[in-house]
Parts: structure tokens; sequence; C-alpha cells
């Protein structure tokens, strides 16, 4: 009896994969990046595709006429058309629950490392001769009673927002919806229309998907508005905010600094972000811990699994499928 065949375009952690080594003919690819022509060969006959690191494109899809089912890898969806897929009667399924506490732990990572300027003295301090101990200029910011603005109450802002309440932050937040008067409670929150949290916070963490809406959801405007006391961190999608805009405000003292694990065109960074002292960088690894690769590599599985066993997976992105 032949199995459906399923693409899996990373290595990802073979140790997460045997539940689906078991049902299908899993074709996985051992190379960290892969050439177009490779990738449109190798989807051909694949019911199904477990999404790490690529785009799935309408030309993709058109090249996979058995297709299914799109697993992304990830919380974010933006490398797939959903658009396209909805059209083509195939599922695109979603993992937002592994990604949580990793990139809880690294916003707030972020924000300590800016405001107490670990990074900066690390490296003056190895630099050994130009350093001098013990000056006022060395001077950081505590966490504690800062106001920090979430923008985006998801599963990551409220994990980052009770990980911040142990720091002693006064949190407010931003969200499409409001939250339930009892959530807020349980969580110690304050809603605030968008422009207002952008002016009273101390620092803004963005914790929103990328896509029309929300694409330079900060800008010019936005950042004209926060005090030049503030601080600004993005674990999300880089263009969430305006790249150009930002190291503007941070060249000219506008911005206390800003912590980005995520950029507008990665991995492309601005030149001017990389000579800034009060910018700490660190290269997309909100996800990138072992026990989270692990995590995400059994839940996106899942997914599949769970759809071609009848079952609907849990975080479908577009269930209007199984309706058509």
């Amino acid at each position: 009896m032949n199995r459906e065949k399923i693409l899996v375009t990373y290595p990802l952690p073979m140790e997460g994969l045997q539940d689906l080594k078991q049902k299908f003919e899993v074709i996985r690819y051992k190379e960290y990046s892969i050439p177009r022509s490779n990738l449109l060969y190798s989807i051909l006959d694949c019911a199904g595709v477990l999404a790490a690191m690529v785009n799935v494109d309408e030309e993709l899809m058109d090249a996979a006429p058995k297709l299914k089912i799109i697993s992304v890898y990830g919380s974010g969806y933006d490398n797939v058309d959903v658009k396209a897929a909805t059209e083509r009667g195939i599922l695109v399924t979603n993992i937002p629950d592994a990604v949580t506490d990793s990139t809880a732990e690294l916003t707030i990572g972020l924000m300590l490392n800016v405001m107490r300027r670990i990074s900066e003295f690390d490296r003056k301090l190895r630099q050994k001769d130009s350093f001098s101990w013990g000056r006022a200029n060395i001077f950081g910011h505590v966490l504690h009673d800062k106001e920090l603005g979430i923008v985006g109450m998801g599963r990551i802002g409220r994990a980052v927002a009770k990980r911040a309440s142990a720091f002693g932050m006064r949190i407010s937040y931003y969200n499409r919806k409001r939250l339930d008067p009892v959530i807020e409670m349980e969580l110690g929150v304050a809603y605030k229309r968008f422009d207002d949290l952008l002016k009273a916070a101390d620092v803004i963490s963005i914790h929103t998907p990328l896509n029309k809406e929300t694409r330079h959801l900060i800008g010019e405007r936005e950042l004209s508005m926060m005090k030049s006391s503030a601080y600004l961190i993005n674990t999300s999608r880089g263009a969430v905010i305006d790249e150009k805009a930002l190291v503007r405000h941070l060249m000219e003292g506008k911005l206390a600094g800003a912590g980005l694990d995520v950029y507008e065109e990665e991995p492309i960074i601005p030149p001017e972000l990389l000579k800034l002292d009060n910018v700490v960088l660190t290269p997309h690894i909100g996800t990138d811990t072992f026990e989270t690769h692990l995590q995400m590599t059994r839940e996106s599985a899942q997914n599949i699994i769970d759809f071609f066993n009848g079952r609907h997976p849990f975080h479908a992105v577009n269930p209007q499928v199984f309706r058509e």
C-alpha cells in the first residue's frame, strides 16, 4: 500500500518526526536552504508539506496537485499565501502554543540587555585600555516601576506580561479586541488606546502578526509619539516597524534604545543599526532553543497526522476549507 508523501523543508530534529515517519513517506531536507528548482521537484507528488524556513506561494502549490495541507512550522504564517491555499482547498495550520515561552523569555532578555546596557559594556570591557570604570555615563535603567506597553495581547503578549510583572513593571496593552475584564485583572494589565499607549509607555514591546494592517504599524508618526527616554522591543516580525524611521529616531536621540530580534529584509540588517551602542540585535532566535524546536516539530507533524486521520487540527488558519 502506497503511503502519502510529506515534504519537510528543513533539517528538523528526527526525534520530533518519528510519529510522522510511521504513517507517511517523509522526504526531509538535510540542507538549511533549498534551491527553488529542487523544491518544485520535491513537492510534486506530496500530499502535505511541513513548511519550515520556506515560502509557499501559488507556484509551489500549483506544482503539487496532490497537496492537501500546509503545516507551518511556527506561529506566524506570513510565509504562506493563505488566500491561494484556500482557493485550492488546501488547509493551512500553525503552532502558536509551542513558541510562547521561548519568545517571551527572549523579549525580557532584550529588555534587560538594552536597558542595563549589558552587551554594550561587554564589548567595551573587551577593549580593555579604552574603558574606564566608575563613570556616571555607564548608568542604565531598572525595569522596576517602568510602564511596559504591550502591542498585541495574544499568547506571547500575555506571557511577557506575566514575566514583566515579576520585575515590578506596570503593564498596559493595546489589542485589536480588548480582553475580558476578568483576564485583565488576572494579568494585572490596563487597556489603553494605541496612541495613548505610545505616549505613556517607557518600553513598547511588539507582539502582533504581520499582515496588511500591521505592516509599518510603528512608523514615523508612532515613533514621534513615544518618549525620547523610551525603548522599543520587537520579537514579532521586522516589517511591523518602519526600519528606516526607527534608525533615524535612534541616531537623532529621539528614542533611548531598541532590542530587535527581527528585521524588514532578513538577513540584511541596516549598517546604521550595527553601529549603535543603544541597540541590541539578535538573529531571529525567538524560538531557537533545543526544547522549543523539538516541541514545534512534534506539533507541526501532529497537525498533518490529525488531518489525514480525519480530525480537525487544533490550529487551522483557514478552517473554511473544511466547510467547502
